[in-house]
């Protein structure tokens, strides 16, 4: 099961060690809820990753915030998937609106550790989900 955003954010500031951090990452993306294999489609694919990633975000049906589900076939790039959903999931559209997910890896320490490649590949999450 993954964690809470707060509960994340707790465990990355015990967590010095750059290569730590990265598997602290891996770990998140294997908590995250199986994507069920219908739904890695071309439509629910992100443009501008790297590595294939696969993200459905729809709105709780009693009008609650949004619900996120998602899949990479790389292990650290599905780390990140788990990174956006715990930072979206559960907020409401208009929430969603005003976060960014590369002020989260920043407030990470992750700046300096993630290629330009993976930040782009950040970005374009963050597009699909605000979307």
């Amino acid at each position: 099961m993954l964690p809470d955003l707060d509960t994340i954010i707790d465990n990355f500031e015990l967590i010095d060690d750059p290569h730590e951090q990265l598997v602290y990452v891996m770990e998140l993306g294997r908590a995250l809820p199986a994507m069920p294999e219908a739904w890695k489609s071309e439509q629910n694919l992100v443009r501008g990753c790297e590595s294939q990633v696969w993200l459905v975000v729809s709105t709780e049906e009693d009008g609650g915030g949004l619900r996120i589900t998602g899949d990479s076939d790389s292990h650290l790039v599905k780390g990140f998937v788990a990174l956006m959903v715990a930072l979206y999931s559960g907020k409401t559209p208009e929430e969603a609106a005003k976060l960014n997910g590369l002020d989260l890896l920043k407030q990470l320490n992750f700046g300096a550790h993630v290629t330009s490649k993976r930040s782009n590949g950040v970005r374009a999450m963050v597009e699909k989900i605000q979307r």
